[in-house]
């Protein structure tokens, strides 16, 4: 039998309810309520939308709103332009067996002629649409979360083995400014792990050479560069420039010295080692889980901590974990998944296995212990 789309229109209508944007704004201002999508398209959702909205377009709802909305008896209200695509969405949730869905008549037209609040997103740009589409077709990223991404701020303390992976995937994942500290120079021994830098860059700073590699790699990154060491007369002023930290360090006292900056101005610090075949991960929060100086109060004898320079390691170990310390960092910036706090990764290479460690905060810590004081570590 053939059907007028009046007619259909006028059947979704007698399965999905309808309310102006009168009720529908008295609805947001209760606390725990709906579930507000927008199904336009994205040039639409672009020049406004309203202000908690999740934008979910027409043609996306039954693949992503399940992850948006997973309770399906959560109250939904959806809207587009003028209340017509948005009844026929509707149709579609009842049918996926959501029980409380709701159509906003005159959809965001009516709204916005109403005078009630709308927001213009800012957006992303054609070129970065097309560099970032895999990370837009991300329901938990987005582009929103691509923004995010683009206006953080990144150190990497160390170019090297851990540095060099997690400096690349940041980077081509948009993470705007990238801070990179290293007073080393490339030399031909790094080339079997350190995949920032080239054979003709042999003597070049590791800084500068991090940076041409980047710049190559994604124009939209800022590399911000310290040819020098981090020590405790520069330590503050650095990582106080940046969200997070990212903890490539290959010796003792940049690690407890980054731990006790990274504590004291609240900044979340990823840290891996590695060596030989093993691998080990963290990302320490402060007073959110332990710091480094919980798990390891003192630094171990020399003896019982070789360098990679004295062991060795294997070239691709430093890009597994440093790629998962990429993972970590992206996770923070955008506010999804879990963390690795509280929480010991370790690799082994020869078995390819990972182990999970639970570890306990210190009380006792003089870094991020109950009794510490802001002033009382390392590096007073």
């Amino acid at each position: 039998m053939t059907r007028t789309f009046g007619q259909i229109l006028e059947d979704a209508r007698g399965e999905v309810s309808e309310s102006g944007p009168e009720e529908v704004s008295a609805l947001l201002e209760r606390g725990g309520g709906p579930a507000l999508i927008d199904v336009r398209e994205k040039a639409e959702w672009d020049e406004g939308h309203i202000p908690g909205a999740v934008h979910i377009p027409r043609s996306y709802l039954e693949q992503r709103v399940e992850q948006v909305v997973p309770d399906r008896s959560r109250p939904v209200v959806l809207y587009c332009a003028s209340g017509i695509r948005s009844v026929f969405a509707g149709k579609t949730l009842r049918d996926m067996g959501y029980g409380d869905v709701t159509s906003m008549s005159g959809g965001f037209t009516q709204w916005k002629d109403q005078g009630r609040p709308f927001v213009v997103p800012r957006a992303l740009s054609n070129e970065q649409l097309r560099r970032y589409s895999r990370h837009a077709l991300i329901p938990e990223v987005g582009e929103s979360g691509q923004l995010k991404l683009l206006d953080a701020r990144v150190l990497l303390v160390g170019a090297g083995g851990l540095g060099s992976p997690a400096a690349l995937y940041l980077a081509a994942a948009g993470v705007g400014t990238l801070g990179i500290v290293d007073s080393d120079v490339v030399d031909e021994s790094n080339l079997q792990r350190q995949v920032l830098h080239t054979t003709d860059r042999v003597g070049t700073s590791k800084v500068e050479s991090a940076r041409v590699t980047i710049n190559a790699l994604n124009p939209d990154v800022v590399v911000e560069g310290y040819h020098e060491r981090l020590t405790a007369a520069n330590a503050r002023d650095i990582v106080s420039r940046y969200d997070l930290v990212v903890d490539g360090g290959d010796n003792f006292d940049t690690r407890y010295l980054l731990n006790d900056v990274a504590v004291e101005l609240g900044k979340p610090n990823v840290s891996a080692s590695i060596l030989s075949f093993d691998g080990q991960l963290t990302t320490f929060i402060p007073h959110e889980g332990p710091c480094y100086r919980c798990i390891f109060p003192e630094p171990p004898p020399a003896a019982m901590a070789p360098s990679c320079g004295q062991s060795g390691v294997l070239g691709v170990l430093p890009g597994v974990m440093g790629t998962l310390q990429a993972t970590e960092v992206l996770k923070l910036i955008l506010g999804i998944g879990d963390p690795l706090v509280g929480r010991l990764l370790v690799f082994d290479a020869l078995s390819m296995t990972f182990t999970e460690l639970r570890l306990k905060r210190d009380q006792n810590c003089p870094a991020c212990g109950n009794g510490a004081s802001s002033n009382a570590t390392a590096v007073a």
